[in-house]
Protein backbone atom coordinates (compact mmCIF):
# COMPACT_ATOMS: atom_id res chain seq x y z
CA UNK A 1 0.00 0.00 0.00
CA UNK A 2 2.86 2.37 0.83
CA UNK A 3 4.38 1.72 -2.60
CA UNK A 4 1.12 2.64 -4.34
CA UNK A 5 0.83 5.81 -2.29
CA UNK A 6 4.44 6.73 -3.01
CA UNK A 7 3.98 6.01 -6.73
CA UNK A 8 0.77 8.06 -6.78
CA UNK A 9 2.49 11.00 -5.09
CA UNK A 10 5.43 10.74 -7.48
CA UNK A 11 3.06 10.86 -10.45
CA UNK A 12 1.18 13.85 -9.02
CA UNK A 13 4.40 15.76 -8.33
CA UNK A 14 5.77 14.87 -11.79
CA UNK A 15 2.57 16.03 -13.45
CA UNK A 16 2.55 19.26 -11.49
CA UNK A 17 6.22 19.86 -12.36
CA UNK A 18 5.49 19.27 -16.06
CA UNK A 19 2.62 21.76 -15.95
CA UNK A 20 4.76 24.39 -14.21
CA UNK A 21 7.62 23.89 -16.69
CA UNK A 22 5.24 24.08 -19.66
CA UNK A 23 3.73 27.31 -18.32
CA UNK A 24 7.19 28.76 -17.71
CA UNK A 25 8.26 27.84 -21.23
CA UNK A 26 5.07 29.40 -22.61
CA UNK A 27 5.63 32.63 -20.74
CA UNK A 28 9.08 33.18 -22.21
CA UNK A 29 8.10 33.18 -25.91
CA UNK A 30 7.60 36.80 -26.89
CA UNK A 31 5.23 37.68 -29.68
CA UNK A 32 5.29 40.81 -31.77
CA UNK A 33 3.83 43.76 -29.92
CA UNK A 34 1.31 44.72 -32.59
CA UNK A 35 -0.52 42.89 -35.38
CA UNK A 36 -3.13 44.35 -37.68
CA UNK A 37 -5.04 41.20 -38.56
CA UNK A 38 -6.65 42.92 -41.56
CA UNK A 39 -3.16 43.41 -43.05
CA UNK A 40 -2.22 39.85 -42.13
CA UNK A 41 -5.03 38.43 -44.25
CA UNK A 42 -4.21 36.99 -47.66
CA UNK A 43 -1.81 34.45 -49.05
CA UNK A 44 1.55 33.54 -47.54
CA UNK A 45 4.23 31.22 -48.96
CA UNK A 46 6.15 28.90 -46.64
CA UNK A 47 9.84 29.66 -47.10
CA UNK A 48 11.06 27.27 -44.37
CA UNK A 49 9.52 25.28 -41.54
CA UNK A 50 10.18 22.75 -38.85
CA UNK A 51 9.18 19.31 -40.11
CA UNK A 52 5.65 18.40 -39.06
CA UNK A 53 3.70 15.17 -39.19
CA UNK A 54 0.69 16.85 -40.77
CA UNK A 55 2.71 18.40 -43.62
CA UNK A 56 4.99 15.44 -44.34
CA UNK A 57 3.40 14.73 -47.73
CA UNK A 58 3.94 18.31 -48.88
CA UNK A 59 6.82 18.42 -51.32
CA UNK A 60 6.52 21.94 -52.72
CA UNK A 61 4.47 25.11 -53.08
CA UNK A 62 3.25 25.23 -49.48
CA UNK A 63 0.92 28.18 -48.91
CA UNK A 64 -1.42 29.45 -46.24
CA UNK A 65 -4.29 31.81 -47.04
CA UNK A 66 -6.15 33.70 -44.32
CA UNK A 67 -9.49 35.46 -44.62
CA UNK A 68 -11.83 36.99 -42.07
CA UNK A 69 -15.17 35.32 -41.40
CA UNK A 70 -18.33 37.19 -40.43
CA UNK A 71 -18.17 35.85 -36.87
CA UNK A 72 -14.73 37.45 -36.35
CA UNK A 73 -12.79 34.21 -36.69
CA UNK A 74 -10.37 33.57 -39.51
CA UNK A 75 -10.56 30.93 -42.20
CA UNK A 76 -7.23 29.21 -42.80
CA UNK A 77 -6.62 27.36 -46.06
CA UNK A 78 -3.33 25.50 -46.27
CA UNK A 79 -2.31 24.05 -49.62
CA UNK A 80 0.65 22.21 -51.08
CA UNK A 81 1.70 19.95 -53.90
CA UNK A 82 2.44 16.39 -52.80
CA UNK A 83 5.18 14.14 -54.21
CA UNK A 84 2.61 12.51 -56.53
CA UNK A 85 1.81 15.95 -58.00
CA UNK A 86 -1.63 16.20 -56.41
CA UNK A 87 -2.86 19.35 -54.73
CA UNK A 88 -3.57 18.91 -51.03
CA UNK A 89 -5.83 21.42 -49.31
CA UNK A 90 -6.68 21.65 -45.61
CA UNK A 91 -9.26 24.10 -44.31
CA UNK A 92 -9.35 25.29 -40.76
CA UNK A 93 -10.28 28.17 -38.52
CA UNK A 94 -8.35 30.48 -36.27
CA UNK A 95 -9.48 32.60 -33.35
CA UNK A 96 -7.80 34.95 -30.96
CA UNK A 97 -6.28 33.18 -27.98
CA UNK A 98 -5.84 36.43 -26.07
CA UNK A 99 -8.15 39.40 -26.68
CA UNK A 100 -5.36 41.76 -25.60
CA UNK A 101 -2.80 40.28 -27.99
CA UNK A 102 -3.83 39.63 -31.62
CA UNK A 103 -0.43 37.98 -32.24
CA UNK A 104 -1.66 34.98 -30.24
CA UNK A 105 -4.07 32.84 -32.20
CA UNK A 106 -5.42 29.31 -31.87
CA UNK A 107 -5.92 27.27 -35.04
CA UNK A 108 -7.95 24.13 -35.63
CA UNK A 109 -8.13 21.85 -38.61
CA UNK A 110 -9.91 19.18 -36.60
CA UNK A 111 -12.38 20.61 -34.08
CA UNK A 112 -12.29 20.62 -31.07
CA UNK A 113 -8.49 20.44 -31.09
CA UNK A 114 -6.70 23.80 -31.32
CA UNK A 115 -2.99 24.53 -31.51
CA UNK A 116 -1.17 27.74 -30.67
CA UNK A 117 -0.24 29.97 -33.60
CA UNK A 118 1.83 32.89 -32.36
CA UNK A 119 3.30 35.56 -34.58
CA UNK A 120 6.78 35.99 -33.14
CA UNK A 121 8.42 38.16 -35.80
CA UNK A 122 6.78 40.35 -38.44
CA UNK A 123 7.92 42.76 -41.10
CA UNK A 124 6.44 46.26 -40.54
CA UNK A 125 5.12 46.16 -44.14
CA UNK A 126 3.75 42.60 -43.70
CA UNK A 127 6.06 41.19 -46.38
CA UNK A 128 7.16 38.31 -44.14
CA UNK A 129 6.22 36.72 -40.82
CA UNK A 130 7.56 34.11 -38.42
CA UNK A 131 5.03 31.89 -36.68
CA UNK A 132 5.77 29.62 -33.75
CA UNK A 133 4.23 28.25 -30.61
CA UNK A 134 5.27 28.18 -26.95
CA UNK A 135 6.63 24.62 -26.88
CA UNK A 136 8.90 25.40 -29.87
CA UNK A 137 7.64 22.28 -31.65
CA UNK A 138 6.42 24.19 -34.73
CA UNK A 139 7.96 27.06 -36.67
CA UNK A 140 7.27 28.63 -40.05
CA UNK A 141 8.95 31.44 -41.94
CA UNK A 142 6.35 32.93 -44.27
CA UNK A 143 6.60 35.41 -47.12
CA UNK A 144 4.13 37.24 -49.36
CA UNK A 145 6.28 36.17 -52.30
CA UNK A 146 7.39 32.62 -53.15
CA UNK A 147 11.07 33.48 -52.70
CA UNK A 148 12.99 35.38 -50.03
CA UNK A 149 16.27 37.22 -50.34
CA UNK A 150 18.97 35.04 -48.71
CA UNK A 151 20.33 37.96 -46.66
CA UNK A 152 16.86 38.63 -45.22
CA UNK A 153 16.44 34.93 -44.46
CA UNK A 154 19.75 34.97 -42.57
CA UNK A 155 18.66 38.05 -40.57
CA UNK A 156 15.39 36.34 -39.59
CA UNK A 157 17.01 33.02 -38.65
CA UNK A 158 19.71 34.80 -36.63
CA UNK A 159 17.01 36.11 -34.28
CA UNK A 160 15.47 32.67 -33.67
CA UNK A 161 17.96 31.54 -31.01
CA UNK A 162 16.93 34.43 -28.74
CA UNK A 163 13.38 33.07 -28.97
CA UNK A 164 14.44 29.54 -28.03
CA UNK A 165 14.38 28.05 -31.54
CA UNK A 166 17.09 26.08 -33.30
CA UNK A 167 17.40 27.45 -36.85
CA UNK A 168 19.33 24.35 -37.94
CA UNK A 169 16.07 22.36 -37.71
CA UNK A 170 14.43 24.50 -40.40
CA UNK A 171 13.68 22.77 -43.69
CA UNK A 172 13.62 25.08 -46.73
CA UNK A 173 10.45 24.70 -48.78
CA UNK A 174 10.58 24.41 -52.54
CA UNK A 175 8.47 27.09 -54.21
CA UNK A 176 8.09 26.78 -57.98
CA UNK A 177 6.02 29.92 -58.55
CA UNK A 178 7.92 32.88 -59.97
Amino acid sequence: MKRRTALFLLLVVSGFTAIVLAETRTADLPTVSRVDLARYMGRWFAIAKYPTRFERECERDVTATYSRLENGELEVVNACIQADGKLRVSKGRAKRADENNPAKLKVTFFWPFYVDYWIIDLDPQYRWAVVGEPRRKYLWILSRTPHMDPALYQEITARLASKGYDASKLVPMKQTAR
